[in-house]
């Protein structure tokens, strides 16, 4: 394997930095890439977290793998692993490059480009061509937590079949965004599935574990984790007992329809029957309460922690269990 200007033998471990370009300082940045080979042949793994800066949860999930020596001994193939793709966004706190721009909606980026584009850039040039699948983490954004679960796209079978050994406490579909990661892994024949748990800004110990168990399932799914996977951690049922992982779709946003200060009688990972009461916007003077009631039988997928919410406002990510995909 040749990264930038570096040659990986197998059975190497070896860290690059790749040259992103210079803050207003001079300052260069890097975008270090870590790389482990097993001396095996087998598939290349894309391990990568902090595309979104303020999205820290995946960002200690890779390192912690890296420090734990996950990787040290792969039965085969390799691991790329990079903690923070946007490093700009880290060192700012922010979800965006400093010319707000998104890299998640810049691929495939441009060497000539902004600095958004030029993140995408290196990463389309440098990386997505050596790897043949990938694991993006993510958290919630704009003050939401996202209960641990993982992200298909439904038109690549290969993409279903990694988040089914993956084994994430939910799983569900999404389609394909314009100028993201995983649209351009798709272009490229590299099927891309994400994790998404807790908050942006926010470190959450449970997320960070269940990034960590699910990499080890997939991993030992495709014969390169030696040791035994770990138990998948389901959802209780209504009733608050059947344990299992749980696959939804016609997920739906459930919105407030007034403004005020917002309060959750109900939370991510959590069963919903049609009709229950899971939240409540009451007037700061204490004029008028809204209750938020569930739309449907479901599952909570991620909910608003925002304490203060405008009419319209996104409250409760929820979505109905469904079969996986045949």
């Amino acid at each position: 394997m040749i990264l930038g200007d570096t040659v990986i033998p197998a059975g190497s471990t070896k860290t690059v930095d790749l040259q992103i370009a210079r803050l207003l300082s001079g300052t260069l940045i890097h975008m270090p890439v870590h790389v482990f080979r097993s001396e095996n042949p087998g598939p290349t793994v894309l391990l990568s977290g902090g595309l979104h800066g303020d999205e820290v949860n995946g960002i200690e999930a890779v390192r912690r793998m890296m420090s734990l020596g996950l990787f040290n001994d792969l039965a085969c193939g390799s691991i790329i692993a990079i903690p923070i793709i946007n490093v700009y966004g880290f060192l700012f706190f922010s979800r965006e490059v400093p010319d707000g721009k998104d890299v998640n909606r810049s691929f495939p980026g441009s060497a000539q480009g902004s600095l958004a584009s030029l993140v995408a850039h290196t990463m389309t040039d440098k990386v997505l061509p050596h790897i043949d699948l990938a694991v993006d983490f993510h958290t919630g954004g704009a003050s939401r937590t996202n209960y641990p679960q993982v992200r298909y796209d439904p038109e690549d079978a290969e993409a279903i079949r990694f988040a089914k050994a993956f084994g994430a406490p939910i799983s569900m579909a999404s389609s394909l965004i314009p100028g993201s990661l995983r649209a351009q892994g798709f272009h490229m024949g590299v099927p891309i599935v994400v994790f998404e748990g807790g908050e942006s800004m926010r470190l959450e110990e449970s997320s960070v574990k269940d990034a960590i168990r699910g990499t080890k399932r997939l991993l030992a799914s495709l014969g390169m984790y030696a040791h035994k996977a770990p138990k998948i951690r389901g959802l209780r049922d209504r009733h608050g007992k059947h344990s299992a992982p749980r696959h939804l779709s016609q997920t739906t946003w459930v919105r407030a329809e007034a403004s005020g200060l917002f309060s959750f009688e109900r939370e991510s990972g959590q069963a919903v029957s049609e009709g229950e009461l899971i939240g409540r916007v009451r007037n700061p003077y204490d004029s008028y309460s809204v209750k938020v009631f569930a739309p449907f039988d479901g599952f909570i997928i991620g909910h608003n922690n925002m304490p203060l919410v405008h009419r319209g406002d996104a409250l409760f990510h929820i979505g109905r269990e469904s079969e996986w995909p045949a």
